[in-house]
């Protein structure tokens, strides 16, 4: 049998057979197919994005839409400049970001701990599953006016982003420690393993799949509760220049805060495809 022959593995991209030797002509050719693909998605989607841009230019300045109502994307540029040279604009997007950092951290640190506490202990599962649902199903912003008597302007902003994210958060997660295989704990605990230990070395680690789907999840929530708190109590954010300028009717600075949040938005959900893959390749 010839050594340097490849051979498939599970995702269909052939492999050499000697590591130390030359790639095969099929890997090389599928490592080019593959480059391709990931420059005609990244392609595809700067084309699409150009298009919507585009389109929005086009029936702005033809009043198809109404103009005053929506801006348009040559009106954003000049209002671009202009807050970041004299409207802080970039104090304000610190502020949010910070602010949805904080409580993604928390959210995702208390949601993870009282998730491992339900799976630890089932009479506690029982005992708060019902409350747990009602929570997460109330509206959360109902809360807004609470947490700004208790919590002041700035603190409720993060108080905001944890109510939306943390109950999603445990439900999420102790799903994920729920569906470990019983047969690997099993085995754990036929091996003198604590439950602690079960817990740490077992459910952990077998739920990194959950907790990237809870991190994805969470960023874009804790964003939320910011951008509400924010509109409510908040005097700088994000959300804080969104509701000033449509307060005095000026749409440009609206559109333009509401772009900013969006690249912010994308470069968050960079970060967390970072942590993604990391993850992947340690858990894999």
């Amino acid at each position: 049998m010839n050594s340097s022959a490849s051979a498939p593995v599970a995702g269909g991209a052939p492999v050499a057979a000697t590591p130390s030797r030359e790639p095969s002509a099929a890997y090389l050719a599928w490592r080019a197919r593959e480059q391709r693909r990931r420059h005609y998605i990244l392609a595809t989607r700067i084309a699409l994005l150009g298009v919507l841009l585009l389109l929005w230019e086009i029936l702005a300045k033809s009043h198809v839409v109404n103009p005053m109502l929506t801006s348009y994307p040559s009106a954003l540029w000049p209002t671009f400049l202009e807050l970041l040279d004299g409207g802080n604009l970039l104090g304000h997007t610190w502020a949010t970001f910070k602010a949805t950092l904080i409580g993604f951290m928390l959210s995702m640190l208390i949601g993870t701990g009282v998730a491992a506490g339900l799976w630890w202990s089932s009479f506690a599962h029982k005992v708060l599953d019902p409350f747990l649902v009602v929570a997460n199903a109330m509206p959360k912003i109902a809360f807004v006016p609470i947490f700004y008597i208790w919590l002041g302007s700035e603190y409720s902003v993060y108080g905001m982003a944890v109510a939306i994210a943390v109950f999603v958060t445990i439900m999420v997660m102790y799903d994920g420690f729920q569906s470990i295989d019983p047969n690997k704990i099993k085995l754990a605990r036929t091996l003198g393993a604590t439950r602690a230990q079960v817990l740490r070395l077992v459910v952990l680690p077998g739920s990194v799949p959950t907790l990237i789907a809870a991190l994805k999840m969470n960023i874009g929530l804790a964003l939320v509760g910011v951008i509400v708190g924010e509109f409510q109590s908040a005097s700088q954010g994000l959300g804080f220049l969104i509701v000033n300028g449509s307060q005095v009717f000026k749409l440009n600075v609206v559109m333009t805060s509401i772009v900013v949040l969006g690249v912010l938005s994308g470069v968050m959900y960079l970060a967390i495809a970072r942590i993604e893959s990391a993850l992947s390749k340690r858990y894999r």
